[in-house]
């Protein structure tokens, strides 16, 4: 599960990784943010206003969308659904084809939160990355104009499952080439398939237990979750 999503909007890495990955012209609106800690939660309790800023669907294109697909327009605003669908991870399912096919976005992130249960509670975990990176996700829009959001999440990592036993956050790599195919609008070059079949961590992440992803506040030393080679 990925349930906390962290973009400090200043962070210089956040303009290096656009203009490696091939998306120079959204250089300009992320240069343009003021300085400050955006933190994104699941739209959990009906919250249609707890969304993904700057959400990017295309090389020139970027979105705010409500965390969790399941919606229904409602007036200027979107209605909450009840199946739980901030993440998108059994892609096999009819629920999320058009969108995988058609209608794939990305989140750039300066860290992300976890947690496994310890007993009859849950361990918290703040995970920083030493640079920005980029997370896959699913996008959806409606007839007024507001759009709603997944965030994709793959089977158990081996050695990421000590911070979240369930589920892994579809990290996207590096490479200029399968961002280009994955903001195609098109479906999949088998490579890029691949990638989904196969997740890797593409970011070394610091690790700290914490008691609250907001706060940030530390319950243990932290130590450094290296990336894949």
């Amino acid at each position: 599960m990925c349930g906390f999503i962290q973009r400090v909007t200043d962070n210089p890495t956040i303009i290096d990784l656009l203009e490696e990955v091939g998306l120079g012209d959204l250089v300009p609106h992320f240069a343009a943010q003021s300085s400050s800690l955006l933190n994104f939660y699941p739209a959990f309790g009906g919250n249609a206003s707890r969304q993904i800023t700057s959400l990017i669907t295309a090389p020139d294109n970027i979105i705010d969308a409500t965390w969790w697909f399941d919606c229904q327009s409602d007036g200027d605003s979107l209605a909450i659904g009840k199946r739980t669908t901030f993440n998108a991870r059994n892609l096999e399912s009819g629920f999320w084809r058009t969108a995988l096919k058609r209608h794939r976005g990305i989140v750039l992130a300066t860290a992300i939160g976890e947690s496994n249960p310890v007993g009859k509670s849950k361990q918290h975990y703040f995970m920083q990355g030493r640079r920005a990176f980029m997370l896959g996700a699913l996008y959806r829009s409606f007839d007024n104009g507001k759009y709603a959001c997944a965030v994709i999440t793959r089977p158990p990592h081996e050695r990421f499952s000590n911070f979240h036993e369930k589920s892994f956050p579809f990290f996207l790599p590096f490479d200029k080439d399968f961002i280009q195919d994955w903001l195609s609008g098109e479906p999949l070059h088998p490579a890029s398939t691949q990638e989904l079949e196969q997740p890797k961590l593409h970011v070394d992440l610091e690790v700290t237990p914490v008691k609250t992803f907001k706060a940030a506040e530390p319950t243990g030393p932290a130590h450094l979750l290296e990336a894949d080679i």
